[in-house]
């Protein structure tokens, strides 16, 4: 008998696709699949009691180019077509969002050859609307701001993810015939059979032809699971912003970063005007006691100890010691984070700026404390696991989207 007809006898609670996790990964995953095969019943699995409750919720907002990305690389490649797809995708369902440009702006003599490099990125990876301009252009765009060269990058903007999510979650459930997105649904555990997967949740079980794990913070323990070696660890990393009070909402009208230390896989504290909220300035990155802990003081005994039984991690910190320590004393000193924002904004005070909130943001690393920087997909036997998907993957999640179902096409019998 063919699997599809035996599979569409068994019971209400079997799908041909259980995706785990509800950020814009795991929802454009289900989103493209169901879009390119819309006879599938996919369910995704989400254990918060709303989608984007993570990384997805709590990052900056930003539509990045594509610029900082290595050409050639999967990065490059998904942030661009992925920018372009999520404007036009906010565009048709009214979602907020503003192409309003943003400045990379080198404050030093020593920061102009990275910043050379990140535009030569830019237009190898087919960003448009780029343009270097010098301090006078940087005061007509960011009066406030002091510089001696930047780049002026037209294309990128702010957008309001959350709201995608929300969009997303409801396309799949009203599209497409038997797709659902279930929230508080923890996955426990995986029972595996010749033909399909029971997914033990906390809140029942349910079978599946074939799964996707899109759990972004807990993607390695979710891999692990279903029996997959991921090969590498997720650390968390907190990033916490100060906002800007309503009187200095005007010392910036766009988007200002810094040009970044090519060292570190982050890009420096910046400034963010937001969709919904205050102009947000950071993050820092600081090692976390907890994977989901937003708090300066959270702390899980388990968490911390499964982090620091790792070997890489301890490698990590060996090699990074002193920029480790330098964020750490700026999360914890208003006056030492205003120092690092002043280097772009010299009239800031410490009256312009008040604590605002904080996002988690998931490292992979492997075993000898490296960063791993592109984005990694593994496949096994009935599963795909996306391993490492760090930013822009909210601004490239409907092409990373597109990319898992053309694994699935590849790996899995969608017919």
């Amino acid at each position: 008998m063919p699997e599809r007809a035996y599979f569409c006898r068994m019971s209400q609670t079997a799908y041909d696709v259980i995706v785990i996790g509800g950020g814009i990964v795991g929802l454009s995953t289900a989103y493209k699949l169901n879009l390119h095969h819309p006879h599938l019943k996919i369910c995704v699995l989400e254990k918060e009691n709303r989608v984007s409750a993570h990384q997805t919720g709590r990052n900056s907002g930003v539509l990045h180019s594509g610029i900082y990305y290595k050409p050639g690389s999967y990065k490059a490649k998904n942030c661009v077509e992925g920018r372009r797809e999520m404007v036009a995708f906010a565009r048709e369902h009214g979602i907020g969002h503003d192409v309003c440009g943003k400045l990379i702006v080198a404050t030093h003599e020593r920061e102009l050859a990275h910043l050379e490099k990140v535009y030569d990125h830019g237009l190898r990876n087919g960003v448009e609307d780029l343009r270097m301009v010098g301090p006078e252009t940087i005061r007509e765009i960011e009066p406030f701001c002091t510089g001696i060269k930047a780049i002026h990058v037209g294309c990128t903007g702010i957008i309001d993810f959350p709201a995608v999510c929300e969009v997303l979650a409801r396309l799949i459930r009203e599209k497409f015939n038997g797709s659902e997105v279930k929230l508080e649904h923890e996955v426990l555990d995986f029972v595996k059979s010749e033909e399909q997967t029971t997914v033990v949740t906390s809140k029942g079980n349910y079978q599946t032809r074939y799964l996707v794990n899109c759990s972004g913070l807990q993607c390695d323990r979710i891999a692990k699971k279903d029996q997959v070696d991921p090969g590498m660890k997720i650390v968390g990393f907190r990033g916490d912003y100060y906002e800007l009070t309503p009187e200095a909402q005007h010392k910036v009208k766009h988007l200002i970063y810094p040009v970044p230390d090519p060292q570190f896989p982050f890009l420096g504290v910046h400034f963010t005007r937001m969709i919904h909220h205050p102009t947000e300035c950071g993050p820092n990155a600081v090692f976390v006691f907890k994977r989901e802990g937003y708090g300066k003081t959270d702390f899980s005994l388990s968490d911390t100890l499964d982090a620091l039984s790792y070997g890489g991690t301890w490698k990590l910190f060996f090699k990074h010691w002193q920029f480790g320590l330098d964020e750490y004393r700026r999360a914890f000193s208003k006056r030492l984070f205003l120092e690092r924002l002043r280097r772009l904004l010299p009239s800031l005070t410490m009256e312009d700026i008040v604590p605002g909130r904080a996002g988690v943001r998931a490292m992979a690393l492997d075993k000898d404390g490296n960063m791993i920087d592109d984005f990694k997909m593994v496949h096994r036997h009935n599963a795909l696991h996306v391993l490492n998907a760090p930013s822009p993957a909210a601004t490239a999640g409907l092409a990373i989207g597109k990319a898992v179902n053309d694994m699935a096409e590849q790996y899995f019998n969608l017919d």
